[in-house]
């Protein structure tokens, strides 16, 4: 499962509408504390009494207060799901009743006792109406008595039965997946686990589908099964579909057979054992690229007409593939690889083994996927293939070994494919992920107490997790790492684990004891805070010290690897020491005088730092070091630290740079002053050729917008012959720099433009439409309304909400009519904000904001609700 950042990054210059302030809100969905009656306390401290079980009137003894913690402790214990049964296979047959969203299904199980005689069994099965159950074992068939609580079937077996025994179990049902929907978590916003898409096909422009989604517990909304990661089966999933429509699904199609009426069924098997979250599958319209590796199929299914963009997207695929299978020592273990990109899929993507789901970003045209970055997902689900499907955590208390490896695989990928530099940014991006959730709560990496399994999706098991690992593998070395990995891959295939079966792995290989490691990075919470301190007086023997400041009563004394490093004769020279004390002193004898040493210049370590250092020694640390991570650093603290003076310095060096995130940086700078370039004229011709010509369109882009707010009307030549490149990000920026005060521009030449639908080229038309003003573009605004999704579609909604405030005779009530079923009814948070936004445009009307209040009040976003009431009440009180 892989996360997405649920609030899109603001493209240039677009309307200031749009950004309202968030109020630091996340827009994370909340499960209901079903279990733990206070799990902010689980979440700060390991065990805490609930608030409801202390009372500082009765003044409790000592003694009780410690036994309703121990108490307390062991009720709120997560344990692995124990295993009365195993399931030996599955067999399903679906058919779909599109119009009531329902799944009429048979489902023959082949189950035997795991250990202990059994003499009943427990299946989850959530929202189902259940026909008769049918028991066989030899020769012996009955029908079964059962009771049902509408999420678990209990089934009394006709006797008690050994591990020796293994039986059949048969059941027709109908499952309502629409029934008791959840609001899900932070990483998968919705609970069906089954999902019909427009399915009576009365959405202009949009596909009928229907996919799965089966993390955590989901799977048992659409078929009876042990719903808990330890469980293993082989499957077969027969698809009762219209002819006309496309099955993808675990294993291996080894058989298609119409039925008549314009029906077919296709059978899908999995013959290798797998978990009951990762089975699924998608139907659909699905147009298909194929391509191979080393003899394995695979297929990126996509909406017809965009199949040269799915090209594009998953080109590097097979390359994965190759480098995976190279650095874990493991060929990739499944028989082939499907990639599906769906509508309104409720997370990032899911990696369903062999056939991973995909949001519908990843649907892009030829042109659009020029700029296409999504590698990170494409590794991130294609990792799991091995760290989640082949090896799989037995709990979610595990979470992070699933989770972890794939988040690491994005930086593994970037290292491998585009060099170190960006690996690093990925790698930093992630810890700030981190970082802002630590502000709010610090958790065990491997925790047994949470209110629910959804909880468990956040940017500890993800972003530290991830970082962790990287950690791990710059203490071990990269040979010995890789070597556990395939050790822990190989001795686990197919089986379930906890953490102590990659410590052992890693031991194994490396000779070490790793108990201090993992101790305090996965079964213990926080991180290091750092403060550094470096005496120069001694040029040639350097006093680094180091002090541990965060809550030792709350968190560990962290034992740290640490790499102290220095230039001298434009030559990079490091020291390794070991941190193991709360005040530590290291003396780096350097043997010549350095201007300035560096601590952890590489940011290999998940730590808060804080280090006392000039603009002039952020403008000096930029100059020398030879660390694209470093020196994107400088700049950025320079950045920060508004030091107008030092950046003047740097700033054609940081155009210049040949990484390229410093030169976007760079550019970001002089877009905020200009002035900069009256005073350097070779500047200015440079930023002209890197918008002609840098090879990275991000940066070009970034150009293009600098000679936007530099001189508009000098550049608007430029600016013409850019809108036709074939980047939308290049293109995007030179109509947005069209739109520039004093530039007359004709209508004519925009409306070679209109029937684009990348929000990069309808975001600066529709400014235009807005700006000028030109009427008549209701319908316009329509059609984009309803082809734009994501951010794009975010993005768009605060012109749509203001061109029908300002043109109401162009469909006022129709726009506000659609914007509200958006804010009801779309799937995604940062959409339904977009909504709300845009609607604030027509709260001069009694019947909209009465409106807004009830939608507001229907919400199950609670940061979202926050949001909506706060804007609420400050109308109400203006009215």
């Amino acid at each position: 499962m892989k996360q997405i950042d649920l609030m899109p990054q603001s493209p240039s210059k677009f309307s200031p509408f749009l950004f309202i302030i968030l109020m630091g809100a996340g827009f994370f969905s909340c499960k209901s504390n079903s279990i733990i009656q206070n799990p902010q306390d689980i979440q700060e401290e390991t065990v805490n009494v609930p608030v409801n079980w202390t009372s500082s009137e009765n003044n409790l003894k000592e003694i009780e207060q410690i036994q309703l913690k121990k108490e307390f402790e062991i009720e709120s214990y997560r344990a692995s799901q124990p295993r009365a049964f195993d399931i030996i296979h599955t067999t399903l047959d679906l058919a779909f009743d599109y119009q009531n969203q329902t799944v009429i299904g048979k489902a023959e199980l082949l189950i035997k006792p795991f250990k202990y005689p059994q003499k009943t069994l427990f299946l989850n099965a959530q929202d189902f109406e259940v026909d008769e159950i049918i028991y066989t074992r030899g020769k012996e068939k009955k029908s079964l008595d059962s009771s049902y609580d509408g999420q678990e079937l209990t089934i009394n077996l006709p006797e008690e039965l050994t591990e020796k025994d293994t039986f059949e179990i048969v059941l027709k049902y109908i499952a309502f997946p629409n029934r008791n929907p959840g609001t899900g978590s932070e990483a998968i916003t919705d609970t069906k686990g089954l999902y019909f898409i427009d399915p009576l096909d009365t959405i202009p422009g949009k596909p009928t589908m229907i996919w799965t989604q089966g993390e955590t517990m989901h799977n048992s909304k659409w078929f009876p099964t042990i719903d808990h990661p330890n469980e293993r089966f082989t499957q077969k999933i027969n698809l009762v579909v219209p002819d006309s429509l496309i099955t993808i699904s675990n294993g291996e199609l080894v058989h298609q057979q119409k039925l008549g009426n314009g029906l077919r069924v296709d059978s899908w098997e999995m013959k290798l054992p797998h978990a009951p979250y990762l089975a699924a599958f998608a139907i659909g319209d699905f147009g298909k690229v194929k391509d191979s590796w080393e003899g394995i199929d695979l297929g990126y299914f996509v909406e017809k007409g965009f199949e040269k963009g799915a090209e594009k997207v998953f080109e590097n695929t097979p390359e994965m593939i190759g480098f995976f299978s190279d650095l874990t020592g493991v060929r990739f273990p499944w028989p082939k690889y499907d990639q599906v990109v769906v509508r309104d899929f409720v997370s990032g993507a899911m990696e369903n083994t062999t056939a991973s789901i995909f949001m519908e970003e990843l649907r892009l045209t030829e042109r659009e996927a020029i700029d296409s970055e999504w590698d990170y997902i494409i590794a991130h689900e294609l990792f799991h293939q091995w760290f989640g499907d082949y090896v799989t955590a037995e709990s979610w208390s595990n979470l992070t070994l699933n989770e972890a490896f794939a988040n690491y695989s994005e930086f593994l990928w970037n290292e491998f494919k585009y060099g170190e530099d960006q690996a690093k940014l990925k790698l930093i991006a992630e810890t700030e992920n981190y970082f802002a959730e630590a502000e709010l709560k610090k958790v065990d990496l491997i925790r047994f107490q949470y209110a629910d399994d959804e909880d468990m999706f956040d940017s500890h098991s993800y972003s530290k997790g991830g970082f962790i690992l990287h950690m791990l593998r710059e203490f071990l070395g990269k040979e010995v790492f890789y070597e556990g990995l395939n050790i822990y891959l190989t001795t686990h295939a197919f089986q379930s684990v906890e953490v102590h079966d990659l410590r052992l792995a890693m031991e194994k290989v490396s000779g070490l004891d790793l108990n201090w490691f993992f101790n305090q990075w996965f079964l213990d919470k926080g991180h290091p805070e750092l403060t550094v301190k470096v005496d120069y007086s001694e040029p040639k023997n350097i006093l680094i010290s180091v002090s541990q400041t965060q809550d030792l009563e709350r968190f560990p004394l962290f034992q740290l690897p640490i790499e102290i490093s220095w230039y001298a004769n434009e030559n990079r020279f490091s020291k390794k020491f070991f941190l193991n004390k709360a005040n530590q002193e290291f003396v780096l004898e350097v043997g010549e005088s350095v201007d300035q040493v560096f601590f952890d210049e590489k940011k290999n370590l998940l730590a808060a730092v804080v280090i006392e250092k000039s603009a002039e020694e952020y403008r000096q640390q930029f100059q020398i070091s030879k660390v694209g991570i470093a020196r994107y650093e400088a700049l950025d603290s320079l950045m920060a630290k508004e030091a107008l003076e030092e950046l003047g310095i740097i700033i054609s060096q940081a155009i210049s740079d040949d990484f390229w995130a410093i030169r976007e940086s760079g550019l970001r700078i002089l877009q905020g002053n200009t002035s900069w370039l009256d005073q350097n004229a070779d500047l200015e011709d440079l930023i002209y050729s890197m918008a002609e010509k840098d090879l990275k369109n991000s940066v070009r882009a970034g150009a293009i917008d600098v000679l936007a707010e530099y001189n508009p009307v000098k550049y608007q030549s430029l600016f013409k012959m850019l809108s036709n490149d074939s980047s939308y990000l290049v293109a995007g920026s030179a109509l947005m720099g069209l739109m520039a005060e004093g530039i007359d521009l004709e209508e004519e030449f925009l409306e070679r433009f209109a029937s684009e639908t990348n929000f990069r080229i309808v975001i600066p038309m529709a400014d235009f439409y807005i700006i000028n003003p030109v009427k008549g573009k209701g319908e316009w605004f329509q059609f984009q309304l309803s082809s734009l999704s994501g951010e794009g579609l975010y993005f768009f909604l605060g012109y749509y909400g203001e061109y029908f405030s300002r043109f109401p005779e162009e469909g006022k009530s129709e726009a506000i009519v659609k914007l509200f079923e958006i804010m009801e009814r779309n799937s995604k948070s940062f959409i339904r904000l977009g909504a709300f936004q845009a609607l604030l445009a027509f709260t001069d009307e009694e019947a909209v904001v009465k409106e807004l209040s009830r939608l507001a009040a229907l919400e199950t976003d609670s940061e979202l609700k926050m949001y909506y009431q706060y804007f609420l009440e400050a109308i109400k009180s203006e009215n």
